[in-house]
């Protein structure tokens, strides 16, 4: 119940206003984000990198509504980029979009202008040798966002999109999303969705994961499993040895600041483990939906708040 109230009251001025002005919340989201420049993030990743994890880099920032704030964005994954080639990574590292944050939002014009802007990051993402993930936000943007992957995906095959598993539509997205050379990072989902077209029972959201990641596993492409789970985590195993997966053949993802000791413990045994590190002075959006998302995280930030 706190969770939902929590992502509610996400795109409400006066709790946004009221979180950001507690003075100890900024030590909370430094466990989360990683700073608010390119410096700080590039901190971050050699230090995760320097560790044998590899990362996807989110460059904080959505519900864009303004088209030079959408170019902004745009040009700021660029000086990302820019950075990620100085590190020579490789694929070891890769920068996450949101679409709405480059222009999806921008009414009848939203999906052109974040297709042109989407195209811009991919074409530095192939000069610095790094790839690009396209995230999914709520249920509303899934259909503009899998039209632009598939317009990408004619000049950048190798661009990969999340699928969250708690929407309906998802395991039909999920088997059209399959084939040889598809990258997809399967999510839990983090955006408050009405029950006519999400799960909402946390055993629902379980369940339908599941079927997902089976389809995607038994599939040609090649998965991200993105989870802190487990059970899940064992499931995953279980399906590679069915279907006959190698450990290059997907990868497990997890959050920046959540089971650091997991991420290297599965990095440890040969997985490829990917950080998603977000950074930005825009960082509300996604704070909330990390307190949202686990009774862990929620009880972490009302310690701080105590002192604690």
């Amino acid at each position: 119940m706190l969770g939902s109230l929590l992502l509610a009251g996400s795109r409400l001025p006066f709790v946004r206003q009221a979180v950001s002005g507690i003075p100890l919340t900024r030590k909370v989201v430094d466990r989360f984000v990683a700073g608010e420049t390119v410096h700080d993030a590039v901190g971050a990743i050699r230090r995760l990198t320097d560790a044998g994890l590899t990362v996807t880099v989110d460059h904080l920032g959505e519900e864009t509504l303004d088209a030079g704030a959408a170019a902004a964005t745009a040009r700021a994954y660029a000086v990302l980029l820019g950075a990620l080639r100085e590190l020579d990574l490789g694929d070891r590292a890769e920068v996450s979009v949101k679409l709405s944050a480059v222009g999806q939002a921008l009414g009848a014009d939203g999906h052109k202008i974040a297709l042109e802007n989407a195209r811009r990051i991919c074409e530095a993402a192939r000069a610095a040798g790094a790839g690009v993930t396209l995230d999914m936000e709520d249920h509303t943007t899934v259909d503009s966002t899998l039209g632009v992957l598939r317009a990408l995906r004619e000049d950048f095959p190798g661009t990969g999109v999340a699928i969250q598993a708690a929407l309906q539509r998802s395991e039909g997205d999920c088997r059209d999303l399959s084939g040889a050379g598809s990258r997809v990072r399967l999510v839990k989902g983090a955006y408050a969705e009405p029950a006519s077209v999400a799960h909402r029972r946390k055993a629902d959201v379980d369940k339908a994961y599941v079927r997902c990641l089976r389809i995607l596993m038994s599939g040609r492409g090649y998965p991200m499993v993105a989870t802190h789970d487990d059970r899940m985590i064992s499931i995953t195993e279980t399906l590679a040895d069915r279907f006959r997966r190698s450990r290059g053949d997907y990868e497990y993802q997890m959050l920046y600041g959540i089971r650091a000791d997991k991420q290297q413990a599965l990095a440890g045994a040969g997985h490829t483990v990917r950080v998603y590190v977000p950074y930005g002075d825009d960082w509300y959006g996604y704070f909330m939906r990390r307190l949202a998302e686990r009774p862990a995280n929620i009880a972490f930030f009302l310690r701080a708040l105590g002192g604690k």
